[in-house]
């Protein structure tokens, strides 16, 4: 089974074409067109682990207006496990169907308490994300589908640079908190400029990730790909918009301070 050309600068996605080869011989997976992958059955996970995230953050957020001390345990936790969730998922593509559903409640938990932080001291501002972060979604899809943005190789190695880029000042910066020294760029009502532009860079990327999640749920579903990857798209699809989610919540909250 050839899995060439499927790359993507997702960072769950990303790991795959170097899983390919561990995968064993897939094709003996197949048997007919139900074991197959499918752009609709892709889709119909997509929107599994989705109601997932948002279960898990209703009780989470919930958690953080009655209880603030556990609350932010729930979110440090809940981000802390689903870091080391999506590196088994990623690494380990044949757990995608128990391990996809494990990453969207664990990032339920970090979602909801933090979205009700931001709600707090900004009223209103998570409906706003909300509805951005949908509206991108399928702006994008619509550049993707009409060709407007076209998935070159030049590209995908663009935008692994970038998210790598990202990820390291993502972890750096998570690791420098321990000895209070972490960047300006995570703290609330702190708007400077930098801050702004970078958060704009970082949502731009999230943005364009969308299209090569897109491409590679796509292509794989076009090269006889076993049905177990469908959760493995549907996983990537996901953290994706979570990521997108959360630095829209965070780039609003930077305009709403004067």
């Amino acid at each position: 089974m050839n899995f060439k050309g499927m790359k993507s600068s997702n960072p769950a996605m990303s790991k795959f074409e170097q899983q390919s080869m561990s995968l064993g011989p897939v094709d003996e997976l197949i048997v007919d067109d139900s074991q197959r992958m499918t752009v609709n059955g892709t889709i119909n996970k997509t929107g599994i682990l989705l109601m997932i995230v948002v279960a898990v953050s209703a009780w989470s957020w919930n958690t953080m207006l009655s209880n603030p001390s556990l609350g932010y345990g729930l979110a440090i936790g809940g981000m802390i496990g689903a870091i080391i969730a999506s590196l088994v998922v990623s690494f380990k593509p044949h757990t995608a169907p128990i391990g996809a559903p494990i990453v969207a409640a664990l990032e339920g938990l970090f979602v909801g308490a933090i979205s009700a932080i931001f709600e707090m001291r900004y009223p209103g501002l998570v409906v706003q994300a909300l509805g951005l972060t949908v509206a991108v979604m399928f702006s994008m899809l619509f550049a993707y589908r009409t060709g407007l943005i076209r998935v070159t190789e030049t590209f995908k190695k663009v935008m692994i640079f970038a998210i790598s880029g990202i990820m390291l000042f993502y972890v750096a910066s998570f690791i420098l908190s321990f000895f209070g020294a972490a960047p300006s760029y995570f703290e609330m009502g702190n708007n400077s400029w930098f801050n702004i532009g970078l958060n704009l860079v970082i949502v731009g990327v999230a943005a364009l990730s969308l299209v090569l999640d897109f491409d590679f749920i796509e292509r794989a579903s076009e090269q006889n790909t076993p049905k177990f990857m469908e959760w493995y798209g549907a996983f990537g699809l996901m953290v994706t918009l979570v990521w997108l989610y959360i630095e829209l919540l965070r780039l609003l909250a930077r305009f709403q301070d004067d």
